[in-house]
Order: C-alpha cells, then structure tokens, then sequence
C-alpha cells in the first residue's frame, strides 16, 4: 500500500516473442538460472507497496506460469489471466480481473514480462507520480541522434533529441482513469502503442518519470546478457563379448564392446552430459532414457546432435570442450583426429575447439581390468 492506495501490477507477459526466436517465449528463457518472467514478478513482489500482482500470460503457458509462481513462492500473484490477440487485449482482460477480485486497489502499474532488469527506485519513482498527478511513465532520455523520416518526397531531417524520451515500463495510473480510458479505446476501436498512449488519448496528462537504462526490454538475442558457463560429464560402461566399440562415433576394432541401450558411446555420452550440465537442461537420462524404445541401439552422435539443437534453441553456442577416455585397452590415439572430426560436423564447432585424449589407469580398478571403459568430459557454453 502507498499513501493509503493499494497497488496492483500487471505483467504483461502474453507475447510470443518471435523476433528473439527460440522454443519458448522470451518470458520463458532462462538467464542466470532463472526464468526471466520470475525476475520481473520477483521486482515488484519485494516492493513493500505493492498489495497485488497480477500475471498475462499465453493460453498455452499458463500452467507453467502457474508452476513457477508456485516453485518461487510468490505470495503477492493473485491470478494468472489468459492473454488476448493483442497487447492491448491482453493488459484489458488484466484489468477487468483487478476489478472484479480487488475492487479496493486504486493504484494500477503495469510491466513488460520481457523487462527483467527493472530496479526498485523506478517502481517507486512511478508509484508516488501515479498517485500524486494519475498517470506516469518510466522514461530515458535520447541516446542517439534522431531523424525524422521524410515524406511526401521530402528528405530525412535531424531532430533535437533533448525533445524526445524513450518509452520504458511500469507505467502507472490512477485505476479509475485507467479504466475509463481502455473503455473508450475499445469503444472507438482505437489501437494505443502503450497504456499511456491510450490514457493521453482519454484527455489526461501523463507525466515522465526517470526510468533506468539498464531496464531493457528483451526483443532480440543481442538484448540477452553475456553468460559464460562450465559443466561436466561422467560415464561408465561394460566390456561385453559380442557389442561393437564405439567411441566418438568411430566403430573401433576389439574384442569386446560396450553394454548399453544406445551404441553405448561412452565418450559422445560423457560430452552430451557435459554440454546439457553447462546450460542447466538435465542430463541424457532425462532426455533419451533407456526406457524409450526409441532410443534402442541409436547411434549417439544423433543423441549428440540432439543437444547441439537443444543449446541452440535455448541461445547457447559451444565454446570448446575437452575429453578424456578411461581405458586400458584399446589405445585410441589413432583415432582422435576422426572422432573430432564426427564431433565438429555435428556440433558444427571447430575442431580446433575440441580435445579429446586418452589415459590408462595403470591397470587398476575395473578400467585396469578391461571391465569397463569411462569418459569424463567439461564443455564450456557462452551466449
């Protein structure tokens, strides 16, 4: 509560986020471990002035916003309200939620899902303007030098940019005027690029606040933060009579082979595990367990070209990796350069970002003992 004014949030995080392309919205990437529609809810459920948050979601991810609101122990999440065609319509349907469950706010923000970044001063800077004036937006000041396009045959112009702010969220309202200015957009089929547009547009003053320039909206790969990371993978499998040996996809010449549901590549399984470890995805098990039919003696470098696509979806790219096979016997020296080069091809990563070597364990333990050949492996990931 503020000044005696309970506050509600909209998140609007109904979007399909297209432009960043992905498998899933960009609200529900991860960055840093933590999906990025959790840190924009988490901004405004630590605001002591804040009494409610109310989430816009896509139809089809409403049952993972609701496990994530659940997993994070929000407290302050009242509803999670199914998204409409448009920006527009979605912030709406938020709206008349607010309204029928908490007829007692006065007080409305509203937040992008895609702003992940938001500091707690703007939120309060746009608080105490809402309720003081009735509406207000968190704004920067011009960068850049701005033109106006010409038309009408007329050449582009220079502009002042001292002139001109850039449009950040949460913007802020009184909800009565809120309200009355969403009903009469609709009423006259007036589509608005923001809510203050729309509330400027029902003949009320909108005032500028100082927003952050570190409160970026994510739109394109480029707005993601740089991330480095390291993880590691570990296998093991049993010589056998009758299996061929497979490592790093080369069907190496012995006398035995490795047991396993796959082909039982325990060096393609070491780096599969290393990789998906990196970008916090699970491990092989998870994805291609060996109770899938599906997966009964497949090759793994199809398993490996799996988990290149699985980074590539969730924007990672391969920095290099290193492997080190555990076995007295066969040597495989002779066959590194063709196993990076099945690596390389279907990782399409550089074989010069690819090390993988080989080591006895002076015949102890159950590698010493040709029972068993072992892989461990560490990829580094970055985007």
């Amino acid at each position: 509560m503020y000044n005696n004014s309970k506050v509600a949030v909209i998140i609007a995080a109904a979007g399909q986020g297209r432009r960043l392309g992905g498998p899933v919205p960009k609200q529900y990437i991860k960055i840093g471990g933590e999906y990025v529609i959790s840190k924009s809810i988490r901004a405004f459920e630590n605001i002591d002035e804040v009494d409610h948050i109310f989430v816009v979601t896509n139809g089809n991810y409403i049952n993972l916003c609701r496990r994530i609101v659940k997993d994070e122990g929000f407290t302050k999440v009242d509803a999670i309200v199914p998204g409409g065609k448009e920006r527009q319509d979605s912030v709406y349907n938020a709206i008349q939620e607010i309204n029928s469950r908490k007829p007692g706010v006065s007080l409305v923000l509203i937040h992008d899902g895609a702003r992940p970044f938001i500091n707690s001063q703007v939120i309060l800077n746009v608080i105490r303007e809402a309720d003081e004036g009735g509406a207000a937006v968190a704004c920067v000041a011009m960068t850049n030098s701005v033109r106006r396009i010409g038309t009408g045959g007329k050449p582009s112009e220079s502009v002042e940019r001292a002139d001109y702010y850039s449009v950040q969220t949460p913007q802020g309202f009184r909800k009565a005027t809120l309200i009355e200015a969403y009903d009469k957009a609709f009423t006259d089929g007036y589509r608005g690029t923001d809510d203050a547009s729309i509330v400027e547009r029902a003949g009320y003053n909108v005032s500028i606040v100082d927003g952050d320039y570190g409160n970026i909206k994510i739109t394109t790969k480029e707005d993601l933060p740089m991330e480095n990371r390291v993880g590691t993978g570990f296998d093991v499998h049993r010589m056998v009579e009758g299996r061929k040996l497979i490592l790093g996809g080369i069907d190496i010449p012995h006398d035995r082979g490795l047991l396993g549901h796959s082909d039982a590549d325990v060096l393609t399984h070491a780096l599969m595990d290393a990789l998906l470890g990196a970008a916090a995805l699970g491990d092989i098990g998870r994805h291609f367990p060996d109770t899938d039919e599906a997966y009964r003696g497949i090759s793994s470098m199809k398993l490996l070209e799996k988990v290149g696509r699985l980074l590539e979806e969730n924007f990672y790219k391969i920095g290099n990796v290193d492997i080190t096979v555990i076995a007295q016997k066969p040597e495989i020296a002779p066959y590194i350069e063709e196993m990076k080069k099945n690596i390389s091809e279907v990782l399409k990563l550089e074989k010069s970002r690819i090390n993988i070597k080989g080591t006895t364990t002076e015949k102890l333990g159950f590698a010493g003992r040709e029972e068993g050949v072992a892989a461990e492996a560490v990829a580094s990931i970055y985007r």
